[in-house]
């Protein structure tokens, strides 16, 4: 479970739902053997980058994170870090992977990236915008205006 995260002069809680997926979308990830060494080298990228991993699943050819990282990370670098360390190592780990990829590469480019919240939906977040400032302030002076793009 992902709980409030704290760095040099802030608090946060930001987590994504991530999926990579193996090139040509192989099924490389489907014995217990690599599913736990993937968790294992997760367990060092949270050691090492304050990303931590909440659930990690796979179907055979791709893999899904539920993962939270700090705000001097975007989505697409922690997925870069994700994927760049977990395909590096497995090819140590597992060198006959490689001979059924084409090119050297383990992942696909790309891949899914969600933001996921605690029951915090876009009205919620709204409706408290909407309330910040001083009530009986003048119109000129409001703290925060909602201003709707839509």
């Amino acid at each position: 479970m992902i709980e409030l995260e704290s760095a040099n002069h802030c608090v946060y809680k930001i987590r994504y739902h991530m999926v990579l997926c193996v090139k040509y979308r192989k099924k490389l990830l489907y014995d217990s053997d690599k599913i736990e060494f993937i968790k294992f080298i997760c367990s060092e990228i949270e050691q090492r980058y304050s990303i931590v991993f909440d659930t990690i699943g796979t179907d055979g050819d791709h893999l899904h994170v539920f993962v939270g990282g700090p705000p001097r990370y975007s989505p697409s670098k922690i997925m870069q870090i994700i994927k760049s360390i977990l395909a590096r190592e497995i090819f140590k780990r597992y060198p006959e992977i490689k001979k059924q990829l084409w090119g050297g590469h383990f992942w696909s480019e790309g891949g899914y990236v969600g933001t996921v919240g605690d029951d915090v939906t876009s009205e919620i977040v709204r409706e408290y915008i909407n309330k910040q400032g001083i009530k009986n302030e003048p119109e000129s002076h409001a703290q925060s205006k909602l201003i709707d793009f839509s």
